[in-house]
């Protein structure tokens, strides 16, 4: 298949490293012309092997400075409404594709393994489902630096809307978006019931929140959930 028939790469920063073999990169989602949002992949390095949730195409030059850290060996899909650039990934690095049990993928993908608990692709990598939600997603927790949170569109943190089209950018603000929220289009798609999974969420041993979108929260994330909570569900 040719490269043009997947989505393009849009502009990008950084590959950043936060943790000790964790990194974070920053790209966009574009809604429409002139309306666009940042979003973030995490990748995950064991013994030389990358992990890549939430996707982002990157660059020929991101790729490149990927390639360096290592082989990508996994995809993993955990938030029901992404997935744009999966097909990429499968098509230029074939790797196993791990998503809940049920998730919708683009066209011409599949995933290979059901992301369950007690099933995942890295030994401290641990998946924890939003079993009372409309649809499949889960939250990891690597079992790295106290704890570090990984999630989708549930949990946020947005201190900057940097990256951002001026038209996005006043769309984030007049939905509500900024520091530790749970997203309100993600609740009032997902249903009420999913505040028991985010109560159960806070049981977890986690200090730190790496999200699909928003700034890495560092130290503070289990704090800035119980307030997300609260906001969101009284």
């Amino acid at each position: 298949m040719s490269n043009d028939a997947f989505p393009p790469a849009l502009p990008h920063g950084p590959i950043i490293e936060v943790f000790p073999d964790v990194f974070v990169i920053t790209g966009g989602f574009r809604f429409a012309p002139g309306l666009s949002i940042t979003r973030n992949m995490t990748i995950l390095r064991h013994e030389g092997a990358l992990t890549l949730v939430n996707s982002v195409r990157l660059s020929p030059d991101g790729e490149s400075a990927l390639d360096k850290l290592g082989k990508v060996r996994h995809l993993v899909k955990i938030g029901a409404f992404h997935g744009l650039d999966d097909p990429w990934y499968v098509h230029r690095y074939a790797p196993a594709f791990w998503a809940p049990p049920k998730s919708r993928h683009a066209p011409g993908v599949a995933h290979d393994h059901d992301l369950v608990p007690g099933q995942s692709p890295l030994p401290d990598l641990k998946v924890l489902p939003f079993t009372r939600a409309r649809r499949p997603e889960v939250a990891l927790l690597l079992e790295r630096q106290g704890g570090v949170l990984l999630t989708c569109d549930s949990y946020q943190n947005w201190t900057t809307f940097d990256g951002c089209s001026p038209l996005g950018k006043i769309m984030m603000k007049l939905m509500g978006f900024g520091p530790t929220l749970i997203g309100g289009p993600w609740a009032k798609q997902m249903g009420p019931d999913v505040r028991a999974d985010f109560d159960a969420l806070l049981g977890e041993p986690f200090v730190h929140l790496l999200s699909a979108h928003g700034t890495p929260l560092e130290n503070a994330a289990k704090d800035g959930l119980r307030v997300a909570i609260a906001r969101r569900y009284g």
